[in-house]
């Protein structure tokens, strides 16, 4: 690896020679294995909020309601309706059943809000649905939310998965033995992997398998079937000449961004993160990393959002001006630490950001851990700066969660401490104005601010991908990374 003089990454993919033979597990059209870096964290939904669990959850699970393709709420277990400007009553309208042959009801409903929503409980969901007042069970079918504030976004909320109210009474352990009623049935658990059973007998193994180039190995020798992410660009575009393997592209709305410690006392100096904004080249990191499969990012939300800001896609780079604002803060030069995870491509782009900072006068100390490690340190707030992505992005509450000051960690994910008077503001009269043209300007507004006030760097919406054996057929990709493909996806005849 070397760093040309703008700090851009070039790499020769040079792989071992591997056989043509496949495995067996290549033909067997019985099971599908899916490479995955780490495996999922939580596989109870009223603790997940890692990507990888989210995913994997939701073919374990179902909730009462999605989102279409317009980022709109939808049903799925109910429909809804509202009853005054405090009252909302759900109505099952599709009764799946979990592994014991029982039936949803109102009553698992019920409990599964009750619960999530107990303060012993820790559930870092709690946050955004702490306004419930009170859930009641009215009969098998209906339930009803009472809340303590108005809350027209209220359906978009209630994607949680359904847990049975017999097993939370009993205190069972969801992580280790998940018991949903979604497509799939938990089959099996250990240090390597996650196995799935689908209606149809076919499982669904998540194996992990760490280094990237090994999934890529893996993958021609047919000990895997697909990866989805996690490969650096040049192993995408190796595994795309081979004639064994296959390429799928789909636009995703997962949004890249750098973050921020506002209890750091460089870091909170407004001028100081506008020179880190200036300081980064967005555009010539997508040329080079991702060859135009991603959208420079100005917000959360991405543009085929219905509250997204259209007319921003974050600063320009601007390395003269970074220099004079870091100069306007006091700082001839500024040393920060910058965390991420172990992940080739993510410490790529990090030697990117610390050649490219270093020109406006800022030195980036690199500090990778692995997953496990790296996340909960950005969840504890040990950071100075550090990047991650938003995954799966539908509901505009995201920027409550994210945002508000009221939602640090453990009560939500605003995770860098920030704080605004003005977006505290905005936020609480987005999530109560009536109609959806008011919340459209408001959302503007708050985005507007939050641009204003750089409390993070956007970075850019990552395309999704997945590299698959020729043998996979049916997988289809969703611009939010979801695994929903594993539920139509065929090896031969089984």
């Amino acid at each position: 690896m070397r760093l040309t003089r703008r700090g851009l990454v070039t790499l020769t993919v040079s792989l071992p020679m591997v056989g043509c033979d496949a495995s067996p597990a290549a033909a067997d059209p019985w099971t599908i294995r899916m490479g995955v870096a780490n495996l999922p964290g939580r596989l109870n939904p009223i603790y997940a909020t890692d990507a990888l669990s989210s995913r994997i959850n939701r073919l374990l699970y179902r909730a009462l309601t999605d989102f279409d393709q317009t980022l709109r709420p939808v049903p799925d277990l109910a429909r809804w309706q509202q009853l005054d400007s405090l009252s909302w009553q759900f109505e099952l309208i599709d009764r799946p059943r979990f592994p014991d042959g029982q039936r949803v009801s109102a009553q698992d409903v019920a409990a599964t809000y009750r619960h999530l929503l107990h303060p012993a409980t820790g559930s870092p969901l709690r946050g955004s649905l702490a306004h419930i007042r009170q859930v009641v069970a009215l009969s098998a079918h209906r339930v009803r939310f009472r809340l303590q504030r108005p809350d027209p976004l209220f359906p978009e909320r209630l994607n949680i998965g359904i847990l049975p109210a017999r097993l939370l009474a009993q205190g069972h352990d969801f992580d280790a033995q998940p018991f949903g009623c979604g497509p799939c049935r938990f089959a099996h658990r250990d240090a390597q992997q996650v196995t799935l059973r689908r209606p149809d007998g076919v499982s669904l193994q998540f194996v992990r398998v760490k280094d990237p180039l090994v999934q890529v190995l893996k993958l021609r020798k047919g000990e895997l079937d697909l990866v989805q992410g996690g490969l650096s660009p040049e192993l995408v575009n190796y595994c795309a000449h081979r004639p064994e393997l296959r390429v799928a592209w789909h636009r995703g709305t997962n949004f890249a961004y750098l973050g921020f410690n506002f209890r750091d006392a460089a870091l909170r100096q407004l001028p100081v993160r506008r020179a880190i904004a200036h300081g980064v080249d967005r555009e010539a990191i997508v040329r080079a990393f991702f060859h135009g499969h991603a959208q420079l990012a100005g917000s959360l939300l991405a543009p085929t959002h219905w509250a997204a800001l259209s007319d921003w896609r974050g600063y320009e780079y601007d390395p003269e001006r970074a220099r004079m604002l870091l100069h306007q803060a006091g700082f001839k030069r500024l040393r920060l630490s910058y965390k991420t995870s172990a992940n080739p491509l993510r410490l790529r782009l990090a030697a990117v950001y610390q050649d490219m900072l270093q020109d406006c006068g800022i030195d980036l100390e690199i500090q990778s851990f692995d997953w496990g490690t790296f996340y909960g340190d950005i969840k504890q707030g040990r950071f100075q700066l550090y990047s991650l992505a938003w995954v799966g992005v539908k509901s505009p509450d995201i920027f409550q969660y994210v945002f508000h000051s009221s939602m640090t960690p453990p009560a939500g994910a605003n995770r860098g401490r920030y704080r605004d008077a003005q977006v505290d503001r905005l936020i609480e009269a987005a999530l109560q104005a009536p109609t959806e043209a008011q919340q459209r300007k408001l959302y503007h507004a708050l985005q507007r601010r939050l641009a204003e006030t750089v409390a993070v760097v956007p970075l850019w919406y990552e395309d999704q991908y997945a590299v698959m054996r020729q043998g996979l057929q049916g997988y289809r990709l969703y611009a939010d990374g979801r695994y929903d493909g594993l539920l139509s996806a065929t090896k031969g005849s089984p």
